[in-house]
């Protein structure tokens, strides 16, 4: 029994912390806290050390090895004569770390909390009830070793294959066969440029939080911000199986037990691209009392997997069907809430998940590539728009059109990220352009926009006092739009207020229409990009 228990603890997971003493009265000198770090004694403590110190060393050369095997090449170390010796001292080192682990599990078997813990992990693993995952829910730790809560094989009906969700794909070039051929022996070289830039460099300059470092760096933080949600908010840690294979580390906070009107409702948030559940944006509906899922993009913290537009919808797929068929909530309870670059995962989910309730996007794009090619050197234009378009299209107006509910845009006015030329300068804010795309699509205002310049005017950032100065009847406007829904329940676009050049000369109050319409579909926050949103500006969007 003694050996298998060590066996454990040699192979067991690192524990961080211990939230709720399962069953057990708290040790002393504790007594005024609800969780607290778990402290391992000096011999555990050591080794740990150590073998963090040799997993930060092995991050750094791979990230950097080309750099390292360019310099052993010209130094003329790579060569059987050296290279022996090489690998035998590397076996030393592998003998040496092993016989550290097995000093860091000796260590854990003489302390009764870390016994506790990998008892109740083996448990909860033989048998996983309700009883023993609330035992095991009392732990924070690795979340590799976590017992999987949900998996999308579990929907008898799943919307989507194993192959994958659906995405849109770029309108394709339609050549001759021959052409066809010629094309892709020409474009040959560019397409393995393009794979290597978005599977190296590109992705981790897209989503810097699934780099490892980062995530070493900003581990206290986001142990931190976990043990808040969980002892403060009562949150369930969550590991969902996705279509891909991929683990998604979730937290759902339920609030529909609780006084307010606004518990019954789900909030779903995804994160930036730095951003966690732990720390993100998440805090914001809590703070308004409504229950709330977060979860972490593919490669971020626990999530597994790297965050590549087609994990990505498969990790937010399984985090709605999670929602619906183990949380108990209806896709009209649902409100999905993103920041910046989440605003792809969200807008995805609502235009495959049509019955979601609404959509709210802070701080959100139209399109990746104008973003892509501001920061990349003009030379490298076509290898940037290859790249993006065939691996990192994140089209989020395109996604966004397809949907009929509500929305709403938060527009930060000194936002830094997404605009193309500056802060300073709001008319390059890509948000106004994820505007004009869903007013275009919704309202068929083409001809109006291109007459009277209403582009230039939904960029400034004057489009309050615009509003406001113009007079805009809201009770005329409301009362149009109420009489062309109830003569025609049909989805979106509506050619209502849609006239020709000579009409706008005719009723000049139809310009007017599509300021009331930017208003109910925008709201500006005087504010850069990752201020975090106060409850004050978090906002149901307006609904007809």
């Amino acid at each position: 029994m003694a050996g298998w228990l060590w066996l454990r603890c040699l192979f067991g997971p690192s524990l961080h912390r211990i939230h709720r003493p399962p069953q057990q009265p708290r040790p002393e000198g504790r007594a005024g806290r609800r969780g607290w770090d778990y402290l391992p004694r000096s011999l555990e403590r050591h080794t740990d050390n150590i073998l963090g110190w040799a997993s930060a060393l092995w991050s750094l050369s791979y990230y950097s090895s080309p750099l390292i095997l360019c310099y052993l090449y010209r130094k003329g170390y790579i060569c059987s004569s050296k290279l022996v010796p090489v690998s035998q001292y590397v076996g030393t080192v592998l003998v040496c770390l092993l016989g550290v682990a097995c000093l860091r599990g000796w260590g854990r078997w003489r302390n009764p909390e870390y016994l506790q813990f990998v008892s109740i992990l083996e448990e909860t693993r033989r048998n996983h009830t309700p009883n023993n995952k609330k035992k095991l829910a009392s732990y924070d730790f690795d979340f590799s070793h976590w017992p999987a809560d949900f998996s999308w094989k579990e929907v008898s009906n799943p919307k989507f294959s194993k192959g994958g969700v659906s995405l849109l794909k770029p309108e394709p070039k339609h050549r001759g066969a021959t052409d066809s051929l010629l094309n892709s022996v020409r474009t040959l070289p560019c397409h393995i440029i393009s794979y290597l830039v978005a599977h190296s460099f590109g992705r981790r300059m897209l989503y810097p939080g699934s780099v490892g470092l980062l995530q070493k760096a900003m581990r206290p933080m986001l142990q931190q911000g976990q043990a808040r949600l969980i002892e403060e908010y009562d949150g369930q840690r969550n590991k969902l199986i996705s279509c891909d294979g991929n683990e998604i580390d979730a937290m759902f906070v339920d609030r529909r037990g609780e006084r307010g009107p606004n518990g019954k409702t789900l909030v779903i948030c995804c994160e930036g691209n730095a951003g966690f559940y732990e720390v993100g944006c998440m805090n914001t509906p809590l703070d308004g009392g409504y229950s709330v899922l977060g979860w972490n993009h593919p490669g971020f913290a626990g999530s597994t997997g790297v965050p590549f537009p087609q994990n990505e919808a498969n990790a937010m797929d399984v985090v709605v069907q999670f929602a619906v068929h183990k949380l108990g909530f209806q896709l009209n309870d649902i409100v999905v809430y993103a920041w910046s670059i989440g605003g792809f995962t969200a807008s995805w989910a609502v235009m495959s998940y049509p019955e979601i309730r609404a959509l709210v996007l802070d701080a959100s794009f139209d399109d990746l590539l104008p973003l892509a090619l501001k920061v990349m050197p003009e030379s490298w234009r076509p290898l940037v728009t290859h790249t993006v378009r065939q691996y990192m299209n994140l089209n989020n107006a395109e996604q966004l059109c397809r949907y009929q509910g509500p929305v709403l845009l938060i527009r930060r006015t000194k936002d830094e990220i997404i605009t193309t030329t500056g802060p300073e300068d709001i008319m390059s804010n890509r948000g106004n352009d994820l505007l004009l795309r869903l007013l275009q699509h919704r309202w068929v205002c083409t001809a109006f926009i291109t007459h009277c310049g209403i582009t230039c005017e939904l960029c400034s950032s004057l489009l309050e006092s615009v509003y406001i100065g113009y007079e805009v009847d809201d009770d005329w406007c409301m009362s149009v739009l109420q009489s062309y829904q109830t003569d025609r329940e049909t989805p979106f676009p509506w050619s209502v207020g849609k006239y020709t050049e000579q009409h706008l000369h005719i009723r000049p109050d139809h310009h007017l229409f599509r300021f009331f319409q930017a208003r109910k579909y925008m709201r500006n926050f005087e504010t850069t990009h990752c201020t975090p949103l106060p409850i004050s500006e978090f906002h149901m969007p307006w609904k007809l």
